[in-house]
């Protein structure tokens, strides 16, 4: 305390040289952050590793589609509504977010305003009263007034006792009273058939190892609502199911790894190929995949905006 009271006028004039000294230094860069893993790129992998390998390795850009943007924008709408009081969380409420969450959303991505011609508006208008009726479609499905979220597009990550460092957004998480956790993921197309009913629960399950490792808790329910068709589909994990589905992380990890350290990316052929952006770049299509660049830094196991709305 008499330190600070004695360096009053001289302590300004050295914190004035000390600004100037430290403007004229080029910015620190900051550290790079450990590779991870995440639900999409997990997934990805399980998928197709040529598939993770030119998402999270060569990082090559994709086009996305008017659906992945509408669900961004769908999960933008619902995180800024729980940030209303209570009692103002309503459909028409919601739907007044709409219009000034995709301009803030598409501002500075042409990418996405490309996606609707300057010379036909009403292409545009659509698109946004299809959202519309997604908003709608959750008020089907819950009261979000009697609801009193945690938090929203949580971003959790956690490191498994074998190393393998978990990382990911959570659309929302509820927790009781009493303790109880329930994580909530939006859906904005149609209740999947087997195998995208899997994809989507792997991901579920991904976020509960990553809590249960967190909080010690094992969540009570995961809950997945699909908002095309106004369906929810819950499930109760328990301890040793998700100790099981540890070690497949922890596998899925490693064979990356082991990919990553050669460059041997496969690709695996399924029907999953027909929403492929790289074909031209694969070999089941007669494609050349680019010169391998290396296992990347700092980090491929991110997630995208739109990999968190999928």
């Amino acid at each position: 305390m008499a330190q600070g009271t004695t360096g009053t006028t001289s302590g300004t004039t050295t914190t004035t040289a000390s600004t100037a000294t430290v403007d004229d230094q080029p910015p620190a860069a900051e550290p790079p952050r450990r590779p991870a893993l995440s639900p999409s790129r997990a997934s990805d992998f399980k998928q197709c590793p040529l598939l993770y390998r030119f998402r999270a390795v060569d990082r090559l850009p994709e086009v996305p589609t008017r659906e992945q943007v509408r669900g961004t924008l769908v999960h933008s709408v619902l995180e800024r509504l729980f940030s209303l009081p209570q009692a103002e969380r309503v459909p028409g409420r919601a739907k007044e977010l709409l219009r000034p969450v995709w301009t803030e959303l598409s501002s500075g991505r042409p990418e996405w305003t490309d996606l609707f011609p300057g010379d036909d508006p009403g292409e545009l208008h659509g698109w946004l009263e299809s959202a519309e009726r997604l908003v709608d479609a959750y008020f089907q499905l819950e009261d979000p007034r009697r609801l009193d979220p945690e938090a929203c597009e949580l971003h959790v990550e956690t490191e498994l006792g074998s190393g393998v460092l978990l990382r990911g957004y959570i659309d929302r998480l509820d927790v009781a009273p009493t303790g109880e956790i329930r994580v909530v993921d939006y859906k904005t197309g149609a209740a999947p058939r087997q195998i995208g009913e899997a994809k989507a629960m792997f991901q579920m399950k991904f976020y509960a190892v990553v809590l249960w490792r967190l909080r010690g808790v094992v969540p009570k329910q995961l809950k997945l609502m699909y908002l095309t068709d106004g369906q929810a589909l819950a499930y109760t994990p328990d301890e040793a199911e998700l100790v099981r589905f540890e070690r497949t992380l922890e596998a899925i990890w490693q064979a990356i790894l082991r990919a990553g350290r050669t460059g041997d990316f496969r690709p695996s052929p399924s029907k999953l190929c027909d929403w492929c952006s790289h074909q031209s770049r694969c070999p089941s299509f007669g494609g050349t995949p680019p010169e391998y660049p290396g296992w990347p830094e700092p980090d491929p196991g991110d997630e995208s905006i739109l990999d968190r709305a999928d």
